[in-house]
């Protein structure tokens, strides 16, 4: 018997008809992802599922480490065979985590395989079965994408990036799916590690052919290239932090500030949490100006693991969640903007489960009437997409907000086969609907809620997001 069923998470009819009738028929906008423009523009077939799959997935790496894998068998030089059978090990003893769901959707939508459950006595079919379909037409990272109904995808982009590749697939007559850059610049802000920074400052001089000898000569930089990204049809910046920066500075001090790092010396924690409300509100400037999107990611605490930060680097699943404080510095730092009214569009994003009512109560403090849910709760984001993560935040935005407004999911991925979870995201959102309708909380009027549903999980963020696609036919 297939586990992924037709009415996979779907518990009662209501839930059944938003999902069959409404979700499932929706494209995907799929507006953050970390995904490589290479590998779309080259049309990259991978030669095993263990490249498709395991590579760069810091999510499965955590649970195979917790399982008990050795590292050599993960990010090591084992065999890409090793590598997936040590993952089959892995996954029955899954269950209760969103990898156990989220394996078993690709395998049925992608791979056809919705009546086989990953296991060491399934490993070498499995296996078998994906590697041959890997190498077909089928297969290719753009045949993919259609089949997935993509038809907006953004990576995620440094400011010194040269978007080769996104400027040859805005040329690609070919290739239907749009491909945007985002404007990432965490980098400029991380002032205090001296070493990176000015190597960083180095490779923006060079892109921008500015000698930066001050803090106002970085923010021009920074808008040399915030253009250049305008032009590559970018419309959405992304910035990360653990907290919200709002500290008060002077522009004679983020210059000192800037000089300082610039001749390698020791920047304070209060330097550079100064430095850093600096460029996240420049940057955030720009994107008013131009009518893009921001994007604020709140409540990483990376690389935790020294040894093994020095031994693999930064994303490879040794980040958590922070418990910091965030209200009071976010309050400031949106007040700044709104008040000079230069507050862009903004989608926030809260790692800390704790923090749902504190963001959703937040956003209510800045919309302005402007257009419909100017400020965003964004999706359940990375330790919370799970089921239960997923609809902590729903309710949190439900009750606090406009959830007709919502726009809807976004994967945060590295595979190219992640796009299930927006059906898994789209089967929540269609059961917590669907059941306060079977438990008479809500009016059984399918066309109202059912474009409700076909909103949040499409049209709202092509609305939102004036990005100027048009929408295709439902598929």
């Amino acid at each position: 018997m297939a586990f992924i069923t037709e009415d996979f998470l779907l518990q009662n009819e209501p839930a059944r008809v938003l999902y069959h009738d409404y979700a499932a028929k929706m494209p995907l906008y799929d507006f953050h992802s970390h995904l490589d423009p290479s590998a779309i523009f080259n049309n990259r077939k991978f030669s095993t599922i263990t490249q498709a799959w395991l590579s760069g997935d810091h999510y499965k790496w955590r649970a195979m480490r917790t399982h008990g894998i050795s590292e050599q068998l993960i990010t090591g030089n084992a065999s890409d065979r090793e590598k997936f059978d040590a993952w089959a090990r892995t996954m029955p003893y899954c269950i209760g985590n969103p990898l156990y769901h989220w394996t078993h959707l690709e395998l049925a939508r992608l791979f056809h395989k919705p009546e086989t459950l990953l296991s060491p006595h399934s490993a070498d079919e499995i296996y078998q079965h994906c590697n041959s379909l890997l190498g077909t037409d089928d297969f290719s990272v753009r045949s993919i994408l259609s089949r997935m109904k993509v038809v907006l995808l953004c990576t995620t982009d440094d400011p010194v990036d040269s978007l080769e590749f996104h400027m040859k697939l805005g040329q690609d007559q070919e290739n239907p799916i749009r491909v945007l850059p985002t404007f990432r610049p965490d980098k400029a802000r991380a002032v205090a590690l001296t070493d990176d920074y000015n190597e960083w400052i180095d490779k923006l001089e060079h892109a921008t052919h500015i000698r930066i000898t001050g803090s106002e000569l970085l923010v021009e930089a920074l808008l040399k290239r915030h253009n250049y990204f305008h032009e590559a049809g970018c419309r959405i910046s992304d910035h990360a932090m653990e907290v919200p920066f709002a500290e008060t500075y002077t522009d004679k001090e983020v210059d000192a500030i800037f000089k300082k790092s610039r001749k390698h010396q020791t920047v304070s924690c209060e330097e550079a949490a100064q430095f850093q409300t600096f460029i996240l509100y420049e940057c955030a400037k720009m994107d008013a100006e131009k009518e893009w999107t921001m994007q604020l990611h709140i409540g990483a605490l990376r690389n935790n693991n020294s040894r093994r930060f020095n031994e693999l680097g930064s994303d490879t699943g040794f980040d958590s969640i922070s418990d910091a404080p965030i209200a009071r510095p976010l309050a400031r730092f949106l007040d700044s903007l709104a008040k000079e009214n230069t507050l862009p569009r903004t989608i926030l994003y809260a790692l800390d489960p704790a923090k749902n009512e504190t963001i959703a109560t937040m956003l209510g403090n800045f919309q302005d009437g402007s257009q419909k849910g100017k400020m965003q709760f964004g999706a359940a984001w990375w330790f919370n997409d799970q089921k239960d993560g997923i609809e902590r935040h729903l309710t949190a935005l439900s009750g606090l907000g406009l959830l007709s407004g919502f726009v809807g999911m976004s994967t945060d991925s590295r595979s190219f086969l992640s796009f299930p979870r927006h059906e898994y995201f789209r089967r929540i959102l269609c059961n917590m609907v669907g059941t306060m309708i079977a438990k008479g909380e809500l009016p059984a009027d399918f066309p109202l809620i059912g474009k409700i549903i076909e909103d949040i999980s499409f049209t709202n963020s092509k609305n939102y997001l004036k990005i100027g696609i048009l929408e295709p036919e439902r598929l």
